[in-house]
Parts: C-alpha cells; structure tokens; sequence
C-alpha cells in the first residue's frame, strides 16, 4: 500500500503587485493572505500550479 503524500505550501511573499495569472494561481491554491499555509495531495496539476509562483510559495512534504 502506498503512502500517500501532502503538500504543505505556504505563502511568503506577497500578491500585492503579481501579474494576473499569478495572483489567480495563488488563489485557486486557496491563499487569501501572506504566511498562510494550505495543505493540498501531491498531484501533478497541483504541482504545475506550484511551479508558475514558486518563487513566491515555500513547500515541504507531509507523510500521513
């Protein structure tokens, strides 16, 4: 049986300024503010969404 894995991302920087694409990203990732956390399944779409603002979220991994 296979684990499967979460994704905690958390926002650092701010939305304040962001093209567009990247502030509609963010909120569909579910972000409202600044140093929010959501936690989302490892999925590809998840992590395509991740990659177009990484340079704004930080992520790490959570086993359940």
């Amino acid at each position: 049986m296979t684990v499967a894995k979460k994704l905690v991302i958390t926002l650092k920087r701010s939305m304040i300024g962001r093209p567009k694409d990247q502030r509609v990203t963010l909120q569909t990732l579910g972000f409202r503010k600044r140093e929010q956390s959501v936690i989302h399944n490892d999925h590809p779409s998840i992590r395509g969404m991740i990659n177009k603002v990484k340079h704004l979220v930080e992520v790490s991994e959570l086993e359940e």
